[in-house]
């Protein structure tokens, strides 16, 4: 079984360091950051949209979005680790899932380069043998592309997506993968909404449930 992870809220914990890029920008501007909450609930669609959401909260001109996200990427991509950390369990359960032979890849909507910026600073890159962020396609998640396009430079097969928020569930299902849910990342709506396959709310579990998961 392959398998393809979403990043943000799903391995890693990175809301600290895109907090951190978007006060940048904001100072810039002249204005105050927003709390960390606030834009943590904005991730998820990818940088773009994000700083969309945030344009639209403190009152910005949206013609600046292009010169807004171009600055909010500069910042993020010259700190993208400082702060992000690896969920508990995460390194462990990589290391038993690539040991027990599962192939495995990253779909994410994070721009590629601080996407493999973060996995190497992390130490979790040797465990991905594909990497697809959110300027690798001209389309992103919830469009399937993205998602299809990591399963076959995996080499294709069955696959499991393993994400944690609404996009990763309609990301999945657009593919038509079926889909497991990590509970403890940046999910707005309530597990039942996102109709997982399974779900899970420590990494230690993650390995032996895969273990009695068989995906035709």
């Amino acid at each position: 079984m392959q398998l393809v992870f979403d990043l943000d809220g799903t391995l890693v914990d990175s809301a600290p360091d895109i907090h951190a890029a978007v006060a940048r920008m904001l100072a810039g501007e002249g204005l105050p950051p927003l709390d960390l909450a606030t834009v943590t609930s904005f991730i998820g669609n990818g940088l773009p949209k994000l700083v969309e959401r945030v344009i639209v909260r403190v009152g910005l001109d949206m013609r600046q979005h292009p010169r807004l996200t171009k600055a909010t990427l500069h910042h993020y991509s010259a700190a993208s680790s400082d702060l992000t950390r690896p969920y508990p369990g995460v390194v462990a359960a990589l290391t038993a899932l690539q040991q027990a032979g599962h192939l495995m890849g990253v779909c994410t909507n994070k721009p590629v380069a601080p996407a493999r910026d973060v996995l190497r600073d992390l130490g979790l890159a040797p465990f991905f043998s594909a990497v697809i962020g959110g300027d690798s396609l001209p389309v992103a998640k919830p469009d399937p592309a993205p998602l299809h396009a990591c399963i076959a430079a995996l080499g294709g097969g069955p696959t499991l997506y393993i994400g944690d928020s609404e996009v990763d569930a309609a990301t999945a299902t657009a593919a038509g993968v079926p889909f497991a849910l990590f509970t403890e990342g940046y999910r707005k709506t309530s597990v039942a909404d996102l109709a997982p396959l399974m779900q899970f709310s420590d990494f230690d579990d993650l390995p032996f449930l895969l273990a009695q998961t068989r995906l035709s």
